[in-house]
């Protein structure tokens, strides 16, 4: 390896802006359990998962309804 290096001429990462960004999220316990036992099946990592289901929703801009049941 050399002492320094000279980034001077360095171009700037055109993918930086779709990378990941790391943030803390709670999911109720049985949701996490779901997608960690699909992560098994799918032989894919439940945060992929997540992020797909959740990227899937924002694209066909999916909206939550919550509606409240009389008791």
């Amino acid at each position: 390896m050399r002492k320094s290096y000279d980034f001077s001429k360095g171009k700037k990462n055109p993918y930086a802006r779709r990378l990941k960004k790391q943030i803390t999220i709670r999911l109720d316990e049985d949701t996490l359990t779901y997608f960690k036992k699909l992560a098994e099946d799918t032989e894919i990592p439940y945060q992929t998962l997540i992020n797909l289901y959740l990227g899937e929703c924002a694209r066909s801009k999916k909206r939550p309804s919550m509606r409240w049941k009389a008791a």
